[in-house]
């Protein structure tokens, strides 16, 4: 069997290719071969079973001249018509089984999730594959809307591979950490859908009662520039630090070693990065989203005296984190996927 994922690869690491990660590693331990074409912007040279095409027709290109008996494409966002053009071209590709693993878990519940119809082009495009992956429940009901038959709809939670973290973190982190105790953090992207105003202006409220709190705020996006100003325009700028993106080990560190990870978005799926800090027994408040695992601080979007409140109530003691059931953290969810490419592909 030879599997070939599409999708973003890291740097920078998130949610997405932290399970394509997982999955290149777990099928490799088990001597499967399991390329990868890069699907995002970021660009290195070509290495170790890892392409980094330029172009739309870099892309195909690739998808016919590689080996591989399985596409297997991860996908997280809103879908576009670029992207609805690749996933049927993969699905055109003969003697290949095409695979969809959909981590947008907030997309049933959006706009676009709410017009799911099987007349739609992508319901089209969606029952040309052979199988779809979803991360929540509300995900399969919504391909069933789509027309996706029940046998080709699995379930099956993203992978949080957790590694041991570095003993050190890059020196401007390192000097804020050391300077603010206790430490919030954040880790996601500088877009409005994560909601980094409502945690600069919690952080300012909580601040008269913990003077020496500081808030780390770790990933990139289109508002840099509009988070970087509204943090200079604080009289408690200095306890805010805007990181852009960080090397995934080195954030392992942070979320390890922070009081409380906040996760308050106004869209949202599964993150990774709320399964890796339970599993070092973090703290977590997130938005409900209706798919966070059980250890989560619950609160409503945009619920300012509801977040401030649970922080004080973790700082003071009086409430902590549940950390993740191993069983969640196991290899599971990658012999799921497994046996699933076996299906499509029997030795």
């Amino acid at each position: 069997m030879r599997v070939l994922q599409l999708g973003p690869y890291p740097p920078p690491h998130g949610g997405v290719q932290s399970n394509l990660v997982a999955i290149r590693q777990f099928l490799r331990a088990r001597d499967i071969s399991c390329a990868v074409i890069n699907l995002t912007r970021f660009r290195r040279p070509d290495a170790d079973g890892v392409y980094y095409p330029r172009s739309a027709i870099q892309v195909v290109a690739l998808l016919f001249r590689l080996r591989y008996d399985i596409i297997h494409i991860h996908f997280g966002g809103n879908i576009t018509s670029r992207l609805l053009a690749l996933w049927f071209v993969c699905s055109l590709i003969p003697g290949k089984k095409t695979v969809l693993t959909f981590h947008s878990g907030g997309y049933p519940s959006s706009k676009e999730g709410q017009t799911a119809r099987p007349g739609t082009l992508r319901g089209f495009i969606f029952r040309r594959l052979d199988r779809i992956i979803s991360v929540n429940e509300e995900m399969v009901a919504m391909f069933h809307r789509f027309g996706v038959p029940s046998d080709r709809i699995r379930l099956i939670a993203p992978h949080a591979f957790v590694q041991p973290p570095p003993a050190q973190v890059r020196p401007d982190i390192a000097d804020f950490l050391q300077l603010h105790s206790p430490v919030l953090a954040t880790v996601g992207g500088l877009e409005p859908e994560y909601d980094i105003p409502f945690q600069v202006e919690v952080l300012g409220e909580l601040l008269p009662r913990f003077p020496r709190l500081g808030l780390v705020i770790i990933g990139a996006g289109s508002l840099e520039r509009e988070i970087r100003d509204l943090i200079g325009s604080k009289p408690y700028s200095s306890h805010l630090l805007l990181c852009g993106d960080v090397n995934h080990d080195e954030t392992l560190r942070v979320i390890q070693d922070c009081s409380v990870l906040l996760r308050t978005t106004f869209y949202d799926g599964d993150s990774i990065a709320v399964r890796e800090a339970l599993h070092f027994g973090t703290p977590v408040i997130a938005t409900d989203n209706g798919m966070r695992p059980p250890g989560v601080h619950l609160i409503a979007a945009s619920d300012r005296d509801a977040c401030r409140r649970i922080v004080e109530q973790i700082l003071d003691g009086s409430t902590s984190a549940s950390p993740l059931a191993r069983d969640e953290m196991n290899d599971n969810n990658l012999l799921a996927v497994l046996q699933l490419y076996r299906e499509l592909a029997p030795a």
